[in-house]
């Protein structure tokens, strides 16, 4: 009795020290059909940004952005309109683009608050076509993977074939992509060897058999249920092996297609087509048993590879999912879902500490140390860029030095010197990130840290004597 008693015991200590170092992370999906329009003036409501609880990661997908060559080609050139807009939004609040993928008009951003990004590591994105038979990226998916913390997530926006009898073919293009889509890597090397795969865009799925009248008088007492035996999605879970893989919430809002153009009516057009829930998020967290596999004798390191994902798990839960049917610029209406991501961190210490020493001024030269935290192999095209607090992106640099070019060795670490010259005489708010050329990403941010105003410019009368409000009432 006590043997049992006190192995209970030990249970519930054991269980308690494993919720002690899991760490929960929101996680904010977005995806919308934006039918080749520009984007509104204001996207807090979509992206929930009154809430006082912020997620720590945004993935926005988006489908038929403006395409037409001569746009594409400035939108390829510069940032698009509609990255811009989210990256101005969100880039004030703590969070950076930290990589995107375009194919025709089909987009895909990931965004990440600062205090996580040295830790978002083996990035890659691609895509697949699959209008006109391949050849055309009308259709298709874009796919942008990543470890956190060590934990390997990818992210497919897609959008599929159209029309209430291709069913079928969508199911085949799901597969196609899935199948298609490969990375370099060894461990995970296709879409569904992640751990945890987020799949959603405008999968056009449509709902069968049901009337125009039927479905209206569902929609206006609020009994979606009544509709969901007959949405293609849900009836294609039941035979499909393949989407019997992932995970759904269910449907309690109502369809999101199609829609009269600035407006909250259903199609009233000579086609009148039946609302439809075409815009889905789904997902799904590889089970334990596939990560186990099958080991061949000898193989230790797969061994351990395969005992270390057991001991850091990853759990997904969806806390919201509904459509938000306060914008209208588009025939689709955008479909959000909140996620709550509970893991246990691989690893919790970047690869290499910087900081900004002395005081920085473009009146002198200034000094940055750094020192590797971990062991990684750094390379001559390493940088460490100077940004100002609240950056959009990696490319929002003030000002960079390579790494190599001017360091210099000492007991704990490097030092780089920055010239005079490079540094923004305004001065402002700063942070310094290191970029590792070799894993394609930041790997190390430094504390924000005052860059103060030149004194030779203001004597010159360059700039105001009080740079500082000068700086103040800019960022306002």
């Amino acid at each position: 009795m006590e043997e049992d008693l006190s192995g209970a015991l030990n249970s519930i200590s054991l269980g308690q020290k494993d919720s002690e170092i899991m760490d929960s992370f929101g996680l904010y999906v977005v995806t919308w059909n934006v039918a080749t329009a520009e984007p509104p003036d204001d996207v807090h409501s979509l992206l929930q940004l009154s809430s006082p609880k912020k997620p720590d990661l945004y993935v926005i997908g988006l489908q038929e952005v403006r395409a037409a060559p001569l746009k594409f080609v400035s939108d390829l050139a510069f940032d698009d309109s509609w990255s811009h807009l989210f990256m101005s939004t969100l880039a004030p609040l703590g969070y950076v683009k930290v990589t995107s993928i375009r194919m025709q008009g089909l987009l895909l951003l990931f965004f990440s608050k600062l205090d996580h990004v040295p830790f978002i590591r083996d990035i890659q994105t691609t895509f697949t076509r699959t209008g006109l038979y391949g050849y055309w990226g009308n259709k298709g998916g874009v796919s942008i993977r990543l470890s956190f913390y060590g934990h390997m997530l990818c992210f497919l926006n897609c959008h599929l074939t159209a029309h209430m009898n291709n069913a079928s073919h969508r199911v085949y293009e799901i597969e196609h992509i899935l199948d298609a889509q490969t990375f370099d890597a060894k461990n995970t090397p296709r879409i569904l060897d992640h751990k945890a795969v987020f799949c959603f865009g405008d999968l056009n799925f449509r709902i069968e058999d049901h009337g125009m009248h039927f479905i209206r008088n569902c929609l206006a007492s609020q009994r979606f249920d009544l509709l969901w035996p007959k949405d293609q999605l849900t009836m294609m879970k039941l035979k499909e092996t393949i989407l019997q893989k992932f995970e759904e919430g269910p449907l309690n809002f109502q369809p999101t297609y199609k829609f009269d153009l600035n407006s909250d009516n259903y199609d009233t057009s000579g086609k009148k087509r039946k609302p439809a829930w075409c815009d889905r998020i789904l997902w799904r967290v590889l089970s334990k048993s596939l990560q186990k596999g099958v080991v061949e004798d000898g193989d230790d390191k797969e061994e351990q590879k395969k005992e270390r994902e057991e001991e850091f798990p990853l759990r997904v839960a969806q806390e919201s999912y509904t459509g938000k049917m306060d914008y209208n610029i588009s025939d689709h209406k955008p479909v959000v879902g909140n996620f709550c991501l509970e893991l246990r961190k691989m690893y919790d210490t970047p690869l290499v500490q910087l900081c900004a020493e002395g005081d920085w001024s473009a009146d002198f030269d200034a000094m940055i140390t750094y020192t590797p935290l971990q062991s990684f192999t750094s390379s001559s095209w390493d940088w460490i860029g100077l940004f100002e607090v609240g950056f959009k992106s990696i490319s929002d640099y003030v000002t960079y030095t390579w790494v190599k070019d001017d360091q210099v060795a000492f007991i704990d670490g490097f030092q780089v010197y920055v010239s005079k010259d490079e540094i923004p005489v305004r001065g402002g708010e700063c942070v310094l990130c290191y970029y590792s050329s070799n894993f394609q990403c930041i790997v190390g941010v430094s504390q924000p840290f005052k860059v103060q105003g030149s004194r030779a410019a203001i004597e010159e009368g360059c700039l105001p004597e009080n740079i500082d409000g000068l700086n103040q009432a800019v960022a306002s």
